[in-house]
């Protein structure tokens, strides 16, 4: 509805995680430069934590981005309820390689197989796994034993894991320690101050070809700052909903009733 009345080329707020829409607040750009840091150096193992909602999975399409016609083949993980061996199958895939092992064993012997030739060809090759948090141990076991394949002088294999707060915990498990000490590179993503919500809001609104309307007034940016707590999925789904509300007044700006009429319609659909 909104989207025409203010002159909008596309909706500013959609809660996709689309690159283009990337904020990198200052704590998005270092957890963006960490991860480009950690690959270039060949660290081998780097985890990226963070809140739902507070856009690992945008950071991670913004990555893929930034390594697309370079020398890196990538491996991108969503899914990671499965076991072992379907993990294994999974990375061979993403890689576009047929896995023709039947066991474990078969599997790990071709996943070497394959990341020799990349790496004799001149490839790089990271594994990206998002919700982290989600890997049963043995998987990360078998991770981290996959981690062990490399050539006299470098690692075959790039590991990223990104997931949720409890990734901290889990990964501090004593039998994880192996792993642990693995991981060379490790950044947290913080949630957006109030000054960053304000230049967020006015970024995607930019990007989705507003000219100065709608403005959001100090006070909205502030309210939505103080219930999202700085958790940008959140701020999407506010902003929507209170653009709406100031769509239907024919306003051309966002006031603090507009947002407190949004925070109660998002609200009732919080179970």
């Amino acid at each position: 509805m909104y989207q025409s009345y203010y002159g909008l080329s596309e909706m500013p707020f959609n809660i996709t995680p689309d690159p283009k829409f990337l904020y990198l607040s200052p704590t998005h750009q270092e957890a963006l430069q960490h991860l480009l840091y950690g690959l270039q150096e060949r660290k081998g193992f780097i985890v990226l934590v963070g809140e739902v909602g507070c856009g690992k999975t945008t950071l991670c399409r913004r990555l893929l981005n930034e390594l697309e016609n370079s020398e890196w083949d990538t491996a991108l993980i969503l899914n990671p309820r499965i076991n072992e061996e379907e993990m294994l199958r999974a990375i061979l895939r993403e890689l576009g390689e047929e896995a023709k092992g039947q066991g474990l064993h078969d599997l790990i012997a071709q996943m070497q197989e394959v990341l020799l030739e990349r790496i004799t060809s001149g490839r790089e090759i990271v594994l990206i796994i998002d919700e982290a948090q989600n890997l049963s141990f043995e998987v990360l076991e078998q991770i981290r034993l996959i981690s062990n394949l490399e050539t006299d002088t470098q690692k075959l294999l790039q590991i990223i894991l990104m997931g949720q707060p409890e990734l901290k915990d889990i990964l501090a498990l004593p039998e994880l320690r192996q792993l642990r000490q693995r991981i060379l590179v490790h950044y947290e993503l913080n949630p957006l101050t109030k000054e960053d919500v304000a230049h967020y809001i006015r970024h995607r609104l930019s990007l989705a070809g507003s000219e100065g309307r709608p403005k959001f007034t100090d006070w909205a940016s502030r309210k939505i700052h103080r219930y999202s707590k700085g958790i940008p999925r959140i701020i999407n789904n506010v902003c929507d909903k209170a653009l709406l509300a100031s769509y239907i007044r024919d306003a051309d700006e966002v006031n603090y009733w507009d947002v407190r009429r949004a925070i109660k319609d998002v609200k009732k659909l919080t179970f």
